[in-house]
């Protein structure tokens, strides 16, 4: 070793004695034991290593975006931070805490200085912002706004809003609604279309892909047993097809090349994607198959292997229209009346004639209208039916949240109970609760919830198509754990967790005020990934429109005079029936109940609809489950 270097050694030991840094048991055990250096550990040794849950290090944003979402313009600067903001990451980072008083400055317009105080009023007594959130005191300790990550969908809140409004009544001018609304609604199968779905859901019946993949195993290594898996199932299908139309099978089987066949496999996964996504009760125990093999299938490594790619995009009613340049289809004022629902609820056979000849005429119209070369009337008839299936959707699925949220308001006082029996007050402990609220603050708390659902299922299609997204994005890849239901697939989901917050904004700004917390799941034990998120939400109605129904079977049940007797006996009255069904749900249906353990049960955004399905179970053991049976109920899973 040179001279130079030795003494370079000495004076930093001699350096690093001076300051008491010595390695000796009475500098470990004082107060700077943190600058303590073993005499002998190597200059690796002495840089942190980082492990699997080590934060990388976080690249720059880039300028004029925002810090959190870092793919959304900013649209706030926070002078207290001194970061930039989007309204959406904004309103979520500082609704609450000291960092609701955060002085802040637009940046699209004059930077004139406004001051967010507690009370969120400005000097002429007005709402700043008009989205004042009063939090419990639990949910003010727990500071949960330091766990939420929110972005905002798209560029601007404008389209959103469009997406979320209420839709055009027949005969009002249609503006741009239903061309941001057809973007996101899948196209109807067509007959032929069909049969291959057919063939598609037999094939997916007999594979054990999941099996097979999903395992702690050894053998072949997981992008080969993932090959050859993918290649099984396409010749499975090749096989049905032969069976089925034997010249369109025989040209499958020409060259025997899965990889010169990449569009028909395309065409065929698309169309079971696009059958679900338009009917979430069907495919039920193989659409989460088949998007474990498109979601395997978009890895590099697979890719490479199988030769061809699995996956295409949707095709929407605006991907067609648009591709032949008819999108003023879209805006012509008569799809309103060509794609509406026609009830027969308390309406005269008359009327109904007249709604549906007005619909037919409609619909004729505008395929004679805006038919040309390559766009058939057929096609533009198809377009208008896959509007129209949308509104089905909406009815079944959305409209329940809304009904629920009538029977809250009529039944119930949103500040004080009247009695006893209507009062939705709920205790930590008592009949299963893990909440404990107030009559208002329950109230407030199942008003909210419901809304949110109602938001959540107006735009469903949006956000599948979100999940979809996340679920085969070949960048974002997906990890195998035990999320203590088995081994579940944990993958982040960045695009519908930016949605899902975009929504959640909305609500609160829409209600005013908001109970509990705020915590939206998405890529942990709790929602593994973006798939589980959405069957998650699908199931809304399930629980809602068997209640809904009760509801509206009991004016039928009384008019029997012997069950007359026995709800006036039991309960009163049928209207002290309708309130005990409303009053159990709504007190037990939200109390934060459902999970296994606490730390995973409470008002969390998910944590709502686990209490809800928990509620469920416990149904039979109700008093009034026999009104239930006398109304035709099967159970949550069946068909109304």
């Amino acid at each position: 070793m040179p001279p130079g270097n030795t003494v370079s050694s000495e004076e930093a030991e001699t350096k690093r004695e001076s300051s008491g840094n010595t390695f000796s048991l009475e500098n470990i055990l004082g107060a700077d034991h943190e600058n303590i250096e073993h005499p002998t550990a190597s200059k690796e040794a002495l840089t942190p290593a980082g492990g699997w849950d080590e934060e990388t290090v976080q690249t720059r944003v880039a300028q004029g975006f925002c810090v959190e979402c870092e793919d959304q313009p900013a649209q706030v600067f926070c002078e207290t931070c001194s970061d930039n903001f989007c309204e959406v990451c904004f309103a979520a980072q500082h609704r609450k805490g000291s960092r609701k008083r955060h002085a802040t400055r637009p940046l699209a317009g004059p930077h004139d200085k406004r001051a967010k105080t507690e009370e969120g009023k400005a000097a002429n007594g007005h709402a700043v912002n008009g989205d004042e959130m009063h939090i419990d005191d639990a949910a003010e300790e727990d500071s949960d706004a330091e766990l939420e990550q929110p972005a905002e969908q798209a560029s601007s809140s404008a389209k959103i809003d469009i997406v979320l409004s209420a839709q055009p009544t027949p005969g009002s001018a249609v503006g741009e609604w239903f061309v941001e609304r057809s973007k996101f609604i899948p196209l109807r199968l067509t007959l032929q279309e069909r049969k291959f779905l057919r063939l598609l859901e037999a094939a997916l019946n007999v594979s054990e892909y999941t099996d097979k993949i999903d395992t702690l195993g050894f053998g072949l290594s997981k992008a080969k047993r993932i090959v050859q898996q993918i290649r099984e199932l396409c010749a499975i299908l090749s096989g049905l097809v032969l069976s089925a139309d034997y010249k369109q099978g025989q040209e499958l089987f020409q060259d025997r090349d899965f990889a010169s066949n990449e569009d028909f496999y395309q065409n065929i996964f698309e169309l079971g994607r696009r059958h679900k996504i338009m009917n979430p009760d069907k495919m039920r125990s193989t659409y989460g198959k088949l998007i474990y093999i498109l979601q395997d299938s978009q890895t590099p490594e697979v890719k490479d292997l199988l030769g061809f790619s699995c996956v295409k995009p949707i095709k929407t009613v605006h991907s067609v229209l648009k591709e032949h340049d008819a999108l003023d289809l879209l805006r012509d004022d008569l799809v309103s009346v060509a794609t509406k629902e026609i009830y027969s609820d308390g309406r005269t056979r008359r009327e109904i004639q007249r709604d549906i000849k007005s619909k037919e005429r409609a619909i004729e119209s505008l395929a004679d209208k805006y038919a040309r070369h390559g766009l058939s009337e057929e096609q533009v008839r198809q377009c208008l039916y896959s509007i129209g299936d949308n509104h089905a959707f909406l009815r079944a699925n959305r409209d329940p949240c809304e009904r629920m949220i009538a029977h809250l308001t009529k039944h119930f006082n949103a500040t004080q109970a009247q009695d006893n029996k209507r009062s939705l007050a709920i205790k930590n402990g008592k009949g299963g609760a893990r909440l404990t609220h107030d009559h208002s603050k329950q109230y407030a708390y199942v008003l909210q919830s419901l809304t949110l659902w109602r938001e959540i299922l107006h735009d469903m299609f949006h956000l599948w198509m979100l999940a979809e997204a996340d679920l085969l994005n070949e960048n974002v890849p997906y990890r195998l754990r035990d999320t203590g239901q088995g081994l579940n697939r944990v993958q982040a989901a960045p695009k519908t967790s930016r949605m899902m917050h975009a929504i959640l904004n909305r609500a609160q700004r829409s209600i005013g005020s908001w109970v509990g917390s705020s915590v939206i799941h998405m890529g942990d034990h709790n929602v593994p990934n973006a798939l589980m998120f959405i069957d998650k939400y699908s199931q809304v109605y399930r629980i809602l429109l068997p209640i809904c129904n009760t509801l509206e079977q009991i004016p039928r049940i009384v008019e029997n005079p012997a069950l007359r007797s026995y709800i006036d006996d039991e309960f009163g009255s049928f209207d002290g029936l309708a309130r005990e069904i409303l009053g159990d749900f709504f007190r037990h249906g939200f109390d934060g109940s459902g999970a296994g353990n606490y730390f995973d049960a409470g008002s969390c955004i998910d944590g709502r609809l686990t209490s809800a399905w928990n509620w469920c179970s416990t149904l039979e053991k109700k008093r009034f489950f026999p009104i239930f049976l006398l109304s035709g109920f099967i159970g949550f899973d069946g068909d109304w």
